[in-house]
């Protein structure tokens, strides 16, 4: 249980609510910053202003998926009010609170530092990733789906990147029949896809490989698919680019030749919002009890 401890959540999608909930049931003192606009009845949890002394009693505070852009501006859903995270908002925290979002921006990992704040970046944990990767991989072949008029079955499709998330698609995209192609930097990366069955083949000859492909996905967040690789691709190949922004894909000479390219990053928080906001509901709960065993909080 987590009775006693204050957690300030902060703007956010339709992902927070389910960690509100699980947050709440769990007994902590919630408080929401940025929900003027929420209609979901929500019991037990206070609305209260977006103001440094919002702050000063949190033992934790939630903020959404990307915490902030690099001017502190913090998105959320709910509310038509610009929350802008400042210096004196993490300044007004006890010294013994959290920070916990996602993944951070530089601004938002400097205004942590400055003040000797914890900050958690929830989908660089392992677990929180390979979950992720589900709805992730199942709203990118929803995407080839609406975006194609042929079937996956048979496609020749290409995963750029064997991480946590072109595991999971790749091995989804096997499943549905077609014939994968997964571009990889380490030998050991080499090895496993081969194992899995797909063709493995080493990022250096991706524009060779790239000659015949129907369905490309890049999950890797740098330049990859350029202007050269894009050229050697068929006109009615399609592009779904998953990297966080702005992606690794040259989405102006993609347009340029008339190959649609679609950039997606965040899709568990937009197919399956419902899914996601447990994946970290579940996570926050046992680092918040964990803490609370360890005498860390109040």
């Amino acid at each position: 249980m987590l009775t006693g401890i204050q957690i300030a959540f902060v703007g956010g999608d339709a992902r927070q609510l389910e960690v509100i909930q699980k947050l709440s049931e769990l007994d902590a003192a919630v408080r929401l910053m940025g929900f003027d606009n929420l209609q979901h009845p929500l019991g037990g949890v206070v609305k209260t202003a977006f103001s440094p002394e919002g702050f000063s009693q949190a033992d934790a505070v939630i903020l959404p998926a990307v915490g902030s852009d690099d001017s502190g501006k913090v998105e959320s859903i709910f509310t038509s009010e610009e929350l802008v995270l400042t210096d004196d908002h993490i300044a007004a925290l006890p010294k013994h609170a959290k920070v916990y979002t996602g993944m951070a921006k530089a601004y938002l990992k400097s205004i942590c530092a400055n003040h000797a704040i914890t900050l958690i970046e929830l989908f660089e944990r392992d677990d929180v990733a390979i979950y992720n990767s589900i709805p992730t991989a199942e709203g990118a072949i929803m995407m080839a789906i609406q975006n194609t008029d042929f079937t996956i079955h048979g496609s020749q499709s290409m995963v750029l990147g064997i991480g946590r998330t072109g595991l999971t698609l790749a091995r989804t995209l096997q499943g549905l029949g077609a014939k994968v192609k997964t571009g990889v930097r380490k030998p050991e990366h080499y090895a496993r896809a081969a194992e899995m069955g797909f063709t493995p083949f080493y990022l250096r000859d991706l524009q060779e490989h790239a000659a015949g492909v129907d369905l490309l996905f890049n999950t890797i967040p740098a330049m990859v698919v350029t202007a050269q690789i894009i050229a050697n691709i068929p006109h009615r190949a399609l592009i779904i680019d998953l990297a966080s922004k702005p992606g690794g894909t040259d989405f102006r000479f993609a347009e340029k030749r008339g190959v649609k390219a679609l950039l997606a990053p965040g899709l568990p928080g937009i197919v399956a919002p419902k899914t996601a906001g447990r994946i970290i509901a579940q996570t926050l709960a046992e680092l918040l009890q964990e803490d609370e065993r360890n005498g860390r909080n109040p």
